[in-house]
């Protein structure tokens, strides 16, 4: 336990990052699914899931969704998915694919796009960063990482999804002008994002005055974590990074 809570809280939004530098790999399965969650999970993910093309090419993201769509997104751990769906409620018009490996949080949010009939919404429970590395150059409008799990003991800082090569990944798939946008309430892991993204040469920090980290972004819906760790006393910091042109 850290700041009182779990590591691998099903409320944030777990990432899975492999490899020998960086092993990690989120819980993947917490409370026993209940008969309708393992119904949607059966039936509609796999209408859902983002299937990853041959090695060596790359997914055309507009061409996942059924309806034409005016630009893409992505948001990396989206836990719950209350966020993932309410963007996707309030933008029929953009195509928003989810990256969360967590079950639990997988079923939340298939039961926001059966409910909602969100035919914008696309699923991948898988690594993240397998889909970043399918994604093109320059295809998505909008990254969001909220909530990441912090791995706040110095031993565990290197699975931190933020890093210099991820951020250099998702520079990538931003377009021109495109932003990323990264939310915490630890404080060390807010200032680790700002020192990481400040060596990206491709994301600017679009913030004007001293205190726009403090704010949350514009049409912020919130989440369930968010509204826990301020009841907490935990402050969230909100950072945004726009890809130069």
């Amino acid at each position: 336990m850290e700041n009182g809570r779990d590591e691998l809280s099903p409320d944030r939004g777990e990432v899975a990052i492999e490899g020998a530098d960086r092993a990690f790999y989120g819980r993947r399965k917490g409370k026993r699914l209940r008969p309708g969650q393992e119904h949607r999970l059966a039936d509609l993910l796999p209408h859902l899931r983002v299937a990853l093309p041959e090695q060596g090419e790359r997914l055309d993201p507009p061409a996942l969704f059924p309806n034409a769509v005016e630009e893409v997104w992505l948001e990396i751990g989206f836990g719950g998915g209350e966020h993932l769906a309410a963007q996707a409620t309030r933008n029929p018009q953009v195509g928003i694919i989810g990256a969360e490996p967590f079950v639990n949080g997988v079923v939340k949010l298939l039961r926001a796009v059966d409910d909602g009939d969100l035919s914008n919404v696309r699923i991948w429970d898988e690594d993240a960063t397998k889909l970043l590395a399918a994604i093109p150059d320059a295809s998505l409008a909008r990254v969001y990482l909220l909530y990441p799990d912090p791995w706040p003991k110095r031993r565990q800082r290197k699975r931190r999804f933020v890093s210099d090569e991820t951020l250099l990944e998702i520079a990538r798939v931003l377009k021109p002008g495109g932003v990323f946008r990264f939310a915490s309430d630890i404080d060390d892991y807010a200032g680790w994002t700002l020192v990481r993204a400040a060596r990206c040469e491709a994301l600017a920090w679009t913030a004007e005055a001293a205190t726009d980290w403090t704010h949350p972004f514009a049409e912020w819906p919130g989440t369930r974590y968010e509204a826990k760790a301020i009841a907490a006393g935990r402050g969230p910091t909100y950072l945004e990074f726009r890809r130069a042109d």
